[in-house]
């Protein structure tokens, strides 16, 4: 079989926007402004946080992260950075929601997760 310059050049384009793509999915989202202890122990961003989870989170994960049909969170380890990447681009079975929530809900969501609130 005979190929073109223009049939290697386009398999080529394809292949270089393949890769850049794959390049892009492993950017890690930022939240947009750093975390602050300020703001994480504020009480109106935990509350906001809460009702988010109460609506949606805990389908999935259970009122207090466990029992549900997702893994047990374990937020005593974990730092507002990587809770935050994990709501907004997802992880394994849990569906990204930055196309759902705004940054600030996303954020206020972290507030509630790391909270005594939340896993006393």
């Amino acid at each position: 079989m005979k190929f073109g310059l223009s049939t290697i050049a386009l398999s080529l384009a394809l292949i270089a926007g393949g890769t850049m793509a794959v390049g892009a999915a492993k950017v890690k989202s930022k939240p947009p402004v750093p975390f602050t202890e300020a703001y994480l122990s504020s009480q109106e961003n935990v509350a906001a946080g809460g009702e988010i989870w109460a609506d949606q989170c805990r389908h999935c994960h259970g009122a207090k992260a466990y029992p549900g049909k997702a893994p047990k969170l374990k937020p005593h380890k974990y730092k507002p950075d990587f809770v935050y990447r994990r709501i907004t681009d997802g992880f394994r079975k849990m569906p990204a929601w930055m196309d759902v929530y705004s940054d600030d809900e996303r954020m206020q969501l972290v507030a509630y997760i790391l909270s005594s609130e939340f896993s006393p």
